[in-house]
């Protein structure tokens, strides 16, 4: 944890801006690149930088390790409800069209669903490492 004036005022304009351009590529990453791996390991990056400057304590009682173990496996599980979903409607584990009645539309659909519960997955397990590997070393 660093106690500098700068750092912290630094840190606290940046992180916002590293959690809205997680968002952005997650939201874009549809039509462009990026998605939900790269979404969830930039959010980790805002998290972890928040970690560094402010200490896992403050971190800490903002997002737990509890809730972080919950967020992971809800990613999980959203990822497999879609492929569940899709073989319900009559189609093949994680085929997207049948999601909707227009094919496109539920193309749409499920990749942007798949790709939340990705980034969730990958945002919350990033952070979970951190606050185990950083409690390991600090004992």
């Amino acid at each position: 944890m660093y106690s500098h004036v700068i750092l912290r005022v630094v840190a606290k304009v940046l992180i916002p801006v590293i959690v809205l351009f997680a968002l952005y590529v997650q939201f874009h990453g549809e039509y462009g690149p990026g998605g939900g791996f790269q979404a969830g390991a930039i959010m980790a990056a805002g998290l972890i930088l928040h970690v560094l400057i402010f200490g896992q304590r403050v971190t800490r009682k903002m997002i737990t390790l509890r809730a972080l173990r919950i967020v992971s496996a809800c990613g999980v599980l959203l990822y497999a409800s879609v492929g569940l979903t899709s073989m319900l409607k009559g189609g093949n584990f994680l085929n997207y069209s049948v999601l909707a009645a227009n094919p496109v539309t539920g193309q749409h659909l499920g990749i942007i669903v798949i790709e939340l519960g990705v980034g969730a997955t990958v945002a919350s397990t990033l952070l979970a490492l951190i606050y185990i590997f950083t409690e390991r070393i600090r004992t």
